[in-house]
């Protein structure tokens, strides 16, 4: 008897032909139900678009109508970074050019930056009553009080100084400024200062002293024209430095805190600009800067503060028991210096950000030639106050502070005529006089240190 065929491969090739057309089912169907959910996320979503447009108005009007001009500022820097047609519009740029506009034969239009700060504010002011265009930028970011920041800002407004608020590292914001207004100078002031809070926030120096320095060298370099520009360094950039007074051909490489070392960052940035791309660039040592409308995290400010309100202050002395010293110069003898600095400087010479022959780089002190130690300063104080200081004596913590200070001028004076002139007493008294006034105490300063500061500032 013969013996049954044999299927088991027949068998075997047919359940693989059924998983295959299985396979190709599922695969069919899972396609089908992927193009289904995505269709209906995209109806679900138009109609939430939908809904939301329908129900709300669009943020320009909301904003226009109901947020005050500083906002409006903001939300045109934000826009900016989708297209510089979004920053302002014709409004702020009338305002932009109506402020930057010179009022004399061959003035300056110049964009201060920091020109909320305390030095910003006195030199634009003293630029524009020159007859300057000047245009401020500023951020109004909060490493101390912002409502002294805008303080100073109504008081520039007063001198028809309009301030656009942005960020150094809003590159469309600066393009857009430099479009509008062909700026003949920058005098560069917006930094993160103070030596002890980079200690808290390194990084915000980084960002304000180096990448936002660099933005601005970046959009200045293929402006055309080019600006001159002057901007602020600092005489902590002396940092270690035991020669006294100091002077610009000292050494600067060795920073005791991480501001100076942003600031010595600065003026090699500042040469490197200068050398490839033919910036004229002029930078300026500030020493100690004090007087009205100063910044409340200085000494001075903050002892007046604490002594008019009874508190203890503290009073370094150096790690050899010595006093600490420093070349307090008023402001209104920087501002002379910053001045002479733009009236000086000499053109740029790049075009699209290529270099057509060697350009202007300087470096300058600007100090009072004078060190007077903290203990002389509070003694200053207690006689404009009236009031007895509660002091605590104590070492200088490492925190990046040095314990002396002396500027060496002569060069600066050499070149545009810079002579400090105002005395820490002659200062301080003005300083007070202010203060007391700007904070409402004026019953608490002593009266004849008042009438002696009134006939000071009748003088001038």
């Amino acid at each position: 008897m013969a013996s049954p065929p044999d299927t088991s491969k027949t068998d075997y090739k047919l359940e693989r032909y059924n998983s295959y057309i299985r396979r190709v089912n599922s695969t069919k169907l899972l396609n089908a139900s992927s193009k289904l959910l995505f269709r209906a996320t995209l109806l679900i979503a138009l109609v939430l678009v939908f809904f939301f447009t329908l129900h709300h108005p669009p943020l320009s009007s909301s904003l226009d109508g109901h947020l005050p001009r500083h906002s409006l500022l903001s939300y045109a820097t934000f826009s900016g970074s989708v297209g510089s047609a979004a920053i302002g519009g014709p409004s702020w740029e009338k305002q932009v050019r109506h402020s930057s506009t010179a009022r004399r034969a061959n003035g300056f239009s110049i964009l201060v930056t920091g020109a909320a700060g305390f030095i910003g504010t006195h030199c634009s002011l003293a630029l524009k009553k020159r007859g300057d265009g000047v245009l401020g930028l500023d951020n109004f970011n909060s490493y101390y009080d912002p409502s002294l920041k805008r303080a100073r800002q109504a008081l520039l407004a007063k001198h028809q100084v309009f301030i656009v608020e942005g960020d150094l590292n809003d590159g469309p914001l600066l393009r857009k400024l430099f479009d509008v207004v062909p700026f003949t100078h920058v005098l560069h002031l917006a930094a993160q200062a103070g030596v002890r809070y980079a200690m808290q926030n390194p990084q915000s120096y980084v960002a304000s002293n180096i990448a936002g320095f660099v933005n601005l060298l970046e959009v200045s370099k293929n402006a055309n024209p080019q600006p001159s520009i002057v901007w602020a360094s600092s005489s902590s950039v002396y940092g270690l430095n035991t020669e006294n007074p100091f002077s610009e051909s000292h050494r600067t490489d060795q920073p005791a805190s991480l501001y100076a070392a942003t600031k010595k960052a600065g003026e090699e940035i500042a040469h490197t600009y200068n050398h490839i791309y033919g910036l004229s660039l002029t930078g300026l040592r500030f020493f100690t800067v004090y007087g009205p409308w100063g910044r409340p995290d200085m000494a001075y400010f903050f002892f007046t503060k604490d002594m008019l309100q009874g508190k203890q202050i503290d009073v370094y002395r150096t790690q050899d028991d010595k006093e600490v010293a420093r070349d307090f110069t008023y402001v209104d003898d920087v501002v002379k210096g910053c001045v002479g600095a733009l009236d000086t400087a000499e053109k740029s010479t790049g075009s699209g950000g290529k270099k057509r022959a060697p350009a202007q780089l300087r470096v300058y002190n600007l100090g009072n030639t004078s060190p007077v130690p903290v203990g002389r300063l509070v003694s200053i104080l207690e006689g404009l106050l009236g009031t007895r200081a509660k002091k605590h004596v104590i070492k200088m913590p490492r925190n990046g502070d040095v314990p002396f200070t002396h500027a060496n001028v002569s060069l600066a004076y050499r070149d545009f005529g810079y002579k400090p002139s105002t005395d820490l007493a002659t200062g301080l008294r003005k300083f007070v006089k202010w203060y007391v006034h700007y904070y409402g105490i004026k019953s608490t300063l002593n009266k004849e240190a008042d009438s002696a500061a009134g006939k000071d500032d009748s003088s001038n």
